[in-house]
């Protein structure tokens, strides 16, 4: 078929004239959006650890509201003191991954070292970031993250060096060692040989008083919370806790704690002040424990909320501490673990 060059060339100020149109009706309907924000508080930041993702939600709406990539199989995350800025352990590389929480921009990458798999991440109020490089049995301090990074090792000799505490003054951090089945004393600015003890089964959780005075544990494969002297690393007290405790963490105010109980999908309330459990909040059944899959826990900062990361269906239950109910579960990625609020 020939086409007429003098129709096409009479049809051209129609044409015209049509885009034109098409072109002002889609600039009046869509404009271009505004580039994103995040909300100021209210918020929390979740890793997806099999989405190597991380899940922005907004606790006002109880929505996810942005989501974005991150480094291989992302853990454990932890916010600066001020929010200006998140850090992600990459468990499946060797990096702590900086970004700037305001456009959830990455500003920095800070290399460990040959299979660092860090894990534990703790951004401390002095501004420095300590973690765990769990595949170098080592601890790393990290000053000044955020702009020209100085790191520091220090080997525990441990296997699976995991989660971890840091004293009030930055000058010791505490591992539990899965695979060691021990709990380590570091000693971040004198270099001591690191103390190691013994602390049931497959010790995991770890929370430190707000004063520094006592150091708790929970041991998942004991189904126990121990309390140890910060120091002498003696065990004070023992007690008997839900189903596999795989996490532990201190209520801000300090008076209590609580535990994740993955088999059972239950949260442990300790009386830090009495030393005893005094009860049991059931975030699941028992029933629903293995799909559910809890692990990480997260208090509000006014400590009346819990956050219980629930990884095999991608929830993260909200808890009232007071009454125990469960107020809502909100969705994020895949394998929802680490959380961070602000």
């Amino acid at each position: 078929m020939k086409f007429s060059r003098s129709l096409i060339k009479g049809s051209l100020p129609s044409i015209a004239a049509a885009l034109l149109v098409s072109c002002n009706s889609i600039a009046d309907v869509a404009p271009p959006p505004e580039p994103y924000v995040n909300p100021a508080f209210n918020v929390l930041y979740v890793t997806n650890k099999f989405g190597n993702s991380l899940s922005v939600v907004d606790l006002v709406s109880g929505k996810e509201v942005r989501r974005i990539d991150t480094c291989t199989n992302p853990h454990e995350l932890a916010l600066s003191p001020g929010g200006e800025y998140l850090a992600v352990a990459c468990y499946g590389g060797t990096t702590v991954d900086i970004f700037a929480t305001a456009r959830l921009a990455r500003i920095a990458s800070i290399d460990l070292g040959e299979n660092a798999r860090p894990h534990g991440i703790i951004w401390h109020e002095n501004g420095s970031i300590y973690a765990t490089a769990e595949g170098r049995k080592s601890v790393f301090w990290i000053r000044n993250p955020a702009g020209n990074a100085e790191k520091f090792e220090y080997g525990t000799g441990k296997e699976g060096s995991h989660m971890l505490a840091v004293s009030p003054d930055g000058n010791t951090a505490w591992t539990t060692d899965l695979g060691s089945k021990t709990v380590t004393r570091v000693d971040l600015k004198t270099r001591r040989a690191p103390l190691s003890v013994t602390v049931g089964e497959e010790p995991e959780g770890i929370a430190l008083s707000p004063d520094g005075g006592m150091l708790w544990v929970s041991a998942r494969g004991s189904d126990k919370a121990f309390a140890l002297d910060p120091q002498s690393m003696e065990v004070r007290a023992e007690l008997d806790t839900g189903d596999f405790p795989l996490r532990l963490a201190i209520r801000p105010q300090g008076d209590f704690a609580v535990t994740s109980d993955l088999a059972d999908g239950g949260l442990t309330v300790i009386d830090l002040g009495e030393g005893e459990v005094i009860r049991q909040i059931p975030v699941s059944s028992r029933e629903e424990a293995q799909t559910r899959f809890q692990v990480t826990i997260l208090w509000s900062d006014d400590g009346e909320r819990i956050y219980v990361a629930e990884t095999g269906t991608d929830t993260i239950a909200e808890v009232d501490f007071a009454s125990g109910t469960v107020l809502r579960r909100l969705e994020v990625g895949d394998g929802g673990d680490g959380l961070a609020i602000k």
